[in-house]
């Protein structure tokens, strides 16, 4: 069977974000739809998978609302869900920043293929600025470009501040990027408010990008928040540039620890994997640890049913 994965947002006010929380909610009652959507009074954030034929109704009846009939919806053909469970819920920041935003002064919108012009033509003066975390860096990114060394997005302001002091703001051209554009929207209002005065954000961010242009530019793959983790972003996947935990092994399929109380999402080749019984080093190998799954799989832990945890405490007991 054949599933669209959508990727999609919306920056615009809605009044009553409860409302369309329900709205959604109704919406997807009786369809094959998986995903996480986000509504708050900023917008709407949403990734999800459906049927063919539901994921076509869904935009078909997002785009009859006048609120939304402008919203890119960016498309990856699967063949399976690649979501657990369908999740549609307000979230009080579609990106968490922790300060006011002025979504009228964000950075300039450029397609990809302005994009990859700019990239190619860049000098001394421009900033390839990559606003994602560094587990999505580490796998994919474009050449050239920067991360910012930060725990957490919450500090990108503090970040700015900073960034203003080594570079000239009316000099600098900053080109941001992130996986689905929306977290540029957020942070290039921050360097806009900063005093940076040519910022430049990738339309529809690198999904957009791979659709457009493949890989060129590009090292790497995609990570993604989804079951398949990280996708090729042209035809093909590309060589990995990250390499495993444990040997050193080029390799960029990403696994949570087998240890319950660790959880860490970390990069590792099967063999390790195995060695290490699905652990991220020898010590997670004792305590409460998940049973090693034979087959590799790479997909996201999710919380067990009564059943599964029933059968993990039985086996702890008897060990």
């Amino acid at each position: 069977m054949e599933y669209f994965v959508l990727a999609y947002y919306t920056i615009q006010k809605i009044d009553d974000p409860q409302e369309e929380v329900a709205r959604h909610q109704e919406f997807f009652k009786e369809r094959d739809f998986r995903g996480r959507i986000y509504i708050s009074e900023q917008g709407i954030n949403g990734q999800a998978s459906g049927s063919k034929a539901d994921a076509e109704a869904y935009i078909e009846w997002m785009r009859a609302d006048p609120r939304f009939q402008k919203m890119p919806f960016k498309i990856h053909v699967a063949g399976e869900h690649a979501f657990p469970k369908m999740t549609v819920k307000y979230r009080k920041q579609l990106v968490a920043i922790d300060c006011e935003v002025d979504f009228s002064k964000v950075g300039e919108h450029v397609s990809p293929g302005q994009w990859k012009k700019m990239l190619e033509e860049r000098d001394g003066e421009t900033l390839v600025l990559d606003v994602r975390n560094d587990y999505e860096w580490k796998v994919g990114h474009f050449e050239g470009s920067e991360l910012p060394k930060l725990e957490t997005f919450r500090q990108f302001p503090k970040y700015a501040k900073e960034l203003k002091e080594a570079k000239d703001p009316k000099k600098t051209s900053v080109m941001m990027y992130c996986t689905g554009g929306i977290r540029c929207e957020f942070f290039s209002a921050v360097l806009k408010k900063e005093g940076f005065e040519k910022v430049y954000q990738l339309d529809g961010g690198v999904i957009n990008y791979g659709l457009k242009e493949g890989s060129d530019n590009w090292k790497g793959n995609l990570f993604v928040f989804d079951d398949r983790l990280v996708v090729p972003l042209g035809d093909e996947k590309e060589a990995p540039i990250s390499s495993c935990k444990h040997c050193g092994t080029g390799c960029d399929v990403y696994y949570n620890c087998a240890n319950m109380d660790c959880n860490e999402l970390f990069i590792c080749c099967v063999e390790c994997l195995k060695e290490q019984q699905g652990c991220c080093c020898s010590k997670c190998q004792e305590g409460r640890v998940r049973p090693y799954r034979e087959d590799g799989s790479s997909k996201p832990f999710r919380k067990w049913d009564h059943k599964e945890k029933l059968r993990l405490k039985n086996a702890l007991l008897s060990s």
